[in-house]
């Protein structure tokens, strides 16, 4: 599930180097060197995956909350077809009101956009990471299938990492990466989410597949009679 939510980071930040390149063009850089450019940029990156290790966090207490009043079973075939009609929604003519992020955040992004210091990059990175995304969103809905704080938080950590090999190339390529938005990538990201939705909701159907979809007992239990 962990290489899972990378891949989906990974395919998914293509779609955004397109959308979000000049966000991540913009960040500032405390000194005129190398090392602060390198240092600005992954600071930026700590913040905005720590902000995802947080909502991991919020994801996970709801996934194990609903596993300790008995949905465990039912559990990974919601989130998949949870996910299934969010990407439904998002890709049709309906209009998500969660596309708009609420102004305090926009103001503090700005605020953070004009200072020169390695805390306040980190506090951007942060900023970024709580602006509305459908991917974001989508990964965290994905988290909830753990039923497990922890491994919520390790999934959507994962997922920031799969990110960050494309936004730390934005980073370094600069205007280059105007280029991008010619490319037909925005089709990958559907594919990657509906992928990892399928998984779970096999995984959720105890087909007796081993590691992927393996048996469990009606209360979510693996039964040890089957596993002889």
């Amino acid at each position: 599930m962990l290489l899972t939510a990378f891949l989906m980071g990974f395919v998914g930040s293509l779609h955004c180097a397109g959308m979000c390149g000049p966000l991540i063009l913009a960040v500032p850089v405390v000194a005129d060197t190398r090392a602060s450019f390198l240092a600005s940029r992954l600071l930026y990156n700590l913040g905005r995956i720590g902000i995802y290790a947080l909502l991991g966090l919020f994801f996970g207490l709801i996934g194990q909350s609903l596993v300790l009043i008995g949905f465990q079973r039912w559990l990974s075939i919601a989130t998949g077809v949870a996910m299934l009609l969010y990407l439904l929604l998002t890709f049709s003519s309906f209009k998500n009101p969660l596309r708009k992020g609420p102004l305090w955040i926009k103001s503090l992004f700005r605020d953070f956009l004009h200072k020169r210091s390695y805390s306040s990059v980190f506090a951007l990175g942060a900023v970024n990471g709580l602006l509305p995304c459908g991917l974001v969103y989508m990964a965290g809905t994905a988290s909830i299938a753990y039923g497990n704080a922890i491994l919520s938080i390790l999934y959507m950590i994962a997922f920031g990492l799969g990110t960050l090999p494309m936004l730390i190339g934005i980073a370094l390529a600069g205007n280059r990466v105007i280029a991008l938005k010619k490319l037909n990538v925005r089709v990958l990201m559907p594919i990657a989410v509906s992928l990892v939705a399928a998984l779970l909701i096999v995984r959720g159907l105890s087909l007796g597949i081993p590691y992927l979809s393996p048996s469990s007992s009606p209360d979510g239990l693996k039964c040890p009679a089957c596993a002889q």
